[in-house]
């Protein structure tokens, strides 16, 4: 791992470093390139995969669903299997150890109670001569939540997905999960979902399945907006669907930034580096602090933990290829580096933590203190960890209950109201030249 003095570098080469790539530079594996060689009968970028994989199911539906899960996720599943039953709920979640549902709904419980807090009010305001203006705020009527699944399984995606469309008010919430290659679903997952206000859930995954939620098919509902976290081609298909239904952002490989000093416990460090190392072999790590011993011992500390990771393939080449420590003279000058990464996760391990949160202007999520890592976050707290990535936290916003509400304005004036402001909007329709817009003030005005 990089342990690299900052402040004898060029502000250009620091930018370089922190640099991410954009979300559609993956590199395909050479399992995923043989695999879309079988499937395709060529070779092709995902971008081209995830166009015919959308535009087949645009044109055919649920047969082109059923084929791709069986052709891409080796599961053999009729059109009307793919919904979960009520008997597969029951089944699923007699099966759910006790210990963890009881964590789960802890978990709900928290996200809830978070996010209720963020509820936006509709309002109305009075103007001059008895003119109303006001604004109000609509939840979306169905959206489509993505969880990954398959061999993996994300009851963690389930709630922070569906409890602040919930919380919002949406009637209809859609879930696809990939299924397990007997054509299962995670029960921990279905559990999620249950204590999560998730109205149905369906059997599908990658892009066939965002592309079923952009369109509609017989089985599969459409929606008015697709959320939730995916590979290189749900990332992709989600892209190529906008504008047909809303998406929450464009999601890449994980990413955790920490401002450490020397009161910094160089283990939590470490280990906090190493819970996003973890994730994929594209997640970056990277560690900014003032004190030179620190980042010597932090550095120490990775290969150590290493050694100990069942994931440790996946980490050591995380590590080694997104991994850095820089060290700088300040910690004000740490934290401008961080605004400049523009990290999802920011870490701020010093004495004081709360003395650096006004410098802080671009990032996902906040943790502030020794006892507040990151997957404390991911699972429990009640903030949501659908978080911009790849820099993106400089215009985009964590996942929260107003990506599932939209805004109407309200307008209503009365004759003396547009009496007083007739002139003016006139004015200004006929400085653009449109001509009806005008006439449909002036008529007005000669009436009164």
């Amino acid at each position: 791992m990089r342990v690299i003095d900052a402040d004898k570098l060029g502000r250009e080469k620091i930018r370089e470093l922190l640099k991410k790539p954009p979300f559609d530079a993956v590199t395909l594996g050479t399992g995923a390139r043989e695999r879309i060689r079988q499937t395709f009968g060529q070779d092709l970028t995902a971008a081209e995969v995830v166009d015919k994989i959308v535009a087949d199911v645009r044109t055919n539906g649920d047969e082109a669903v059923v084929r791709y899960t069986q052709l891409i996720d080796g599961v053999n599943l009729k059109a009307d299997e793919l919904f979960v039953s009520e008997a597969e709920f029951k089944v699923a979640l007699a099966s759910v150890d006790s210990a963890t549902l009881e964590a789960l709904t802890r978990a709900v419980e928290n996200v809830q109670r978070y996010h209720a807090e963020q509820l936006p009010k509709s309002w109305l305001t009075y103007r001059e001569h008895g003119a109303i203006l006001g604004q109000n705020c609509i939840p979306l009527e169905r959206v489509g939540l993505y969880v990954p699944g398959g061999t993996a399984a994300y009851p963690s995606s389930v709630i922070m997905n569906a409890v602040p469309a919930a919380v919002a008010g949406v009637e209809d919430i859609v879930m696809v999960v990939p299924p397990s290659r007997d054509g299962s679903v995670n029960p921990n997952v279905l559990a999620a979902a249950r204590l999560s206000g998730v109205s149905r859930v369906y059997k599908a995954g990658g892009a066939q399945a965002v592309a079923a939620l952009a369109f509609g098919t017989t089985s599969l509902p459409k929606v008015d907006k697709i959320t939730g976290p995916g590979n290189i081609f749900v990332t992709l298909a989600k892209k190529a669907v906008y504008g047909h239904c809303d998406i929450d952002m464009l999601a890449g490989p994980s990413e955790i930034l920490i401002v450490a000093d020397k009161t910094a416990d160089p283990e939590y460090v470490a280990a906090d580096m190493l819970s996003q190392a973890e994730h994929d072999v594209l997640a970056s790590s990277i560690v900014i602090t003032d004190d030179r011993i620190l980042a010597e011992r932090v550095a120490e500390e990775v290969q150590k933990q290493l050694a100990q990771l069942p994931r440790r393939d996946i980490a050591s080449a995380a590590i080694e290829r997104n991994g850095l420590i820089l060290i700088t003279d300040t910690l004000v000058s740490a934290m401008e580096l961080a605004n400049l990464s523009a990290p999802e996760h920011l870490e701020i391990l010093t004495a004081d933590p709360f003395r650096l949160l006004p410098y802080v202007r671009h990032a996902g999520a906040v943790f502030l203190g020794a006892y507040s890592p990151e997957p404390l976050g991911d699972y429990f707290a009640g903030p949501n960890h659908v978080l911009p990535t790849g820099g993106t936290a400089r215009f985009y916003s964590v996942l929260n209950v107003e990506t599932f509400m939209k805004r109407s304005s309200i307008i209503s004036y009365t004759k003396e109201a547009l009496a007083a402001a007739s002139g003016d909007i006139i004015h200004l329709a006929e400085a653009e030249g449109l001509v009806a817009h005008a006439n449909a003030i002036r008529i007005r005005k000669n009436g009164l």
